[in-house]
């Protein structure tokens, strides 16, 4: 067992402004995900290195955008419908992946149309990177202390101290401890897991997969798919959202809702890119 560290979730407070890890994370992401683009766009691709800044703007965008618009639908919708203003308090948390994961798509439909490039190949180009802004993402939520997996007995189970205001919602909510508990047994780490399948693994298997010359939408398809998985995988150990709990069968949670789509759309990409290259190839009508 481990004891969860506690960290600060601010990293620099100078005066009234605060700056916090989660925040630094994004940047991270986004930094990661513009120079290893911007190394692609030396060996030719579908953009120019220039060009690389301005859908690293299109891709933040709809990642901010999204993911507080999406969070508010998915998993807020009664909160706003009380406070409609607390869709812009983005300082608050909360911010869904999937929401994101649209508005980066609307972002990039946008950019391929004003550089005149098909949609899929701005995805494929993308794909590979994007599993770093998700490390870093989760790495964010560790910090914060946040998206806590259910008790385990493996050896690197953290426990949370309960005397920390943070985590009363975790103690006395999710996990039903009495009043007065010092700590929580200990729990999965499951951001980390997170961290390293949705990022450092799906960021190794996509950069490799997409170094060689793949038919459009194989890279985007692979993406959902290995994102699909990874995220399901570790949904089967982590807490539901307290104010939602689980949807069905004690385990269903609204991250397998929204994710199963994922791995059907990614399988359809990935025959229709090989099946198309295939009918090219053999010079037939599909």
């Amino acid at each position: 067992m481990i004891q969860y560290p506690g960290f600060d979730a601010i990293a620099l407070q100078v005066g009234p402004m605060a700056i916090r890890w989660y925040g630094l994370m994004y940047l991270v992401g986004f930094g990661g995900a513009w120079w290893l683009m911007r190394r692609r766009a030396r060996q030719g691709s579908v953009c120019s290195e220039a060009q690389v800044d301005d859908l690293i703007f299109y891709g933040a965008i709809g990642v901010i955008l999204g993911g507080r618009i999406g969070y508010t639908l998915f998993y807020s919708w009664g909160s706003f419908l009380d406070d409609p203003l607390s869709l812009l308090r983005i300082w608050e948390g909360g911010m869904s992946f999937h929401g994101g994961f649209l508005g980066v798509l609307a972002g990039m439909w946008l950019f391929a149309r004003k550089l005149g490039r098909g949609f899929w190949e701005v995805t494929d180009f993308i794909a590979p990177v994007v599993p770093v802004g998700l490390g870093a993402g989760r790495i964010g939520n560790f910090i914060n202390g946040e998206l806590w997996g259910r008790p385990t007995e493996l050896p690197w189970g953290m426990q949370i101290n309960c005397g920390d205001l943070r985590f009363a919602d975790l103690c006395f909510g999710q996990l039903g401890l009495p009043r007065g508990a010092l700590a929580t047994p200990p729990l999965h780490p499951s951001p980390l897991y997170e961290a390293a399948l949705e990022g450092l693994a799906l960021f190794v298997v996509l950069w490799v997969f997409s170094s060689r010359p793949r038919p459009v939408m194989a890279v985007s398809g692979l993406f959902l798919i290995g994102y699909g998985v990874s995220r399901m995988t570790v949904e089967m150990v982590r807490l539901p959202d307290s104010h939602i709990d689980y949807l069905a069968f004690g385990w269903v949670t609204m991250g397998h809702v929204l994710t199963a789509p994922m791995v059907v759309w990614g399988c359809i990409l990935m025959w229709l890119a090989y099946r198309l290259r295939a009918v090219a190839s053999s010079g037939t009508a599909p």
